[in-house]
């Protein structure tokens, strides 16, 4: 089942959500949408009016490991070890001096809390569900996988957060019911063409292109570029809603310190573009997960980094320390052999390529719900 459902999230044929098979009545408060654009730049957009990356097509990569990429790690425990399923990092972290500004607290897959010195609090790309009603409900009728639910992503930890960012509309990113409860004081910034699919309730949506720059009071957002697709619908039938709204990536800058974190990407020379921008990144919360499949590994990897893609992506982002995500118990296991295998092989190219400069980036590796402060 997994294997179709990695699919359907590729496909760019027609298609449609259960969703809108269902047509719900009521009324609901308007939400206030803004859209900004930078000065300098203007994504791509087709005849059709879908949004393209800013490299696309095939790319090339620094290097690819081969052959027995999944050793197994005395640093992870796991419940079984070949292939690594449902472990725990035990590793000792790099002694180096963080002082990067940043609280970060990984929740599972892509979801972050991210925390300032002065203490504004912003989360990344909030699941704590699988699927938005009705699909949830298809799928698990269809007997689809069950995805683990994320620890400590509480409604204590969604209520209130100063601002809020999605990367794209993958369900894996974005949920609706996670929108509800989080409410609308947050101030919620995404990709261009997203707002459509947020529900009615008075919700503050700032659309933002690539490089497009936000402030909140002392904080400033960046929206930059990712490489990737959008597409929300999973059966085809009459709408294809493949590129109709965009995907970004995302820069916090806060007393001189920036975090960066990646979305779902490939590897491209958009990392060069914001290194260019931006200058070295204190942070980086990168994915290593979701690359892998025995048929078409090709375009998975196309849009979506290896581990050795990410260790590539910090290097050219001047990356003073990494931390991993996409792998973990409660992570989709999209695209990969087990719930760490990425995490496996990140460890185990990076032993084989210590002398060179990928191997030389510090990695903080959390388990989900743990935290590093500045």
């Amino acid at each position: 089942m997994r294997s179709h459902f990695l699919r359907f999230k590729l496909w760019r044929s027609s298609s449609i959500s259960l969703a809108s098979l269902i047509v719900l009545f009521g009324c609901g408060h308007p939400n206030q949408v803004k859209v900004s654009h930078a000065n300098d730049y203007k994504q791509i957009i087709n005849q059709e009016g879908r949004y393209q990356n800013a490299y696309p097509g095939k790319q090339s990569y620094p290097f690819t490991c081969d052959a027995d990429c999944y050793q197994q790690q005395v640093t992870l425990q796991c419940q079984a070890e070949n292939p690594a399923e449902q472990c725990r990092y035990t590793g000792t972290q790099p002694n180096v001096q963080l002082n990067s500004g940043f609280k970060v607290r990984w929740f599972g897959h892509a979801s972050f809390e991210i925390v300032t010195n002065d203490g504004k609090r912003v989360l990344l790309d909030p699941v704590s569900q699988q699927f938005d009603w009705p699909v949830n409900w298809g799928f698990h009728l269809l007997r689809g996988f069950s995805r683990g639910l994320p620890p400590g992503l509480t409604n204590q930890v969604l209520a209130n957060p100063d601002a809020v960012l999605y990367s794209h509309i993958h369900y894996d990113h974005f949920n609706k019911a996670d929108i509800e409860r989080i409410g609308n004081r947050a101030e919620y910034l995404v990709p261009l063409g997203f707002a459509d699919h947020f529900p009615s309730g008075a919700y503050q949506i700032n659309e933002m292109g690539w490089y497009a720059q936000h402030n909140l009071a002392a904080l400033q957002i960046h929206a930059v570029p990712a490489h990737h697709f959008s597409n929300r619908i999973l059966v085809p039938l009459i709408y294809d809603d493949f590129g109709k709204s965009s995907w970004n990536g995302w820069i916090i800058q806060s007393q001189g310190k920036s975090l960066f974190f990646a979305g779902d990407t490939g590897y491209s020379p958009h990392f060069k573009d914001i290194r260019r921008r931006y200058g070295a990144i204190d942070v980086c919360l990168l994915p290593i997960a979701s690359y892998y499949h025995k048929e078409d590994g090709e375009r998975y990897r196309n849009v979506h980094t290896t581990p050795e893609d990410a260790l590539s992506a910090a290097v050219e982002l001047g990356c003073k320390v990494m931390i991993p995500w996409g792998y973990g118990s409660a992570s989709w296991k999209m695209g990969d052999h087990s719930t760490h295998s990425a995490l496996q092989r990140l460890l185990t190219v990076r032993q084989r390529i210590h002398d060179r400069p990928e191997g030389q980036i510090p990695l903080i590796i959390l388990n989900e719900g743990e935290e590093v402060t500045p």
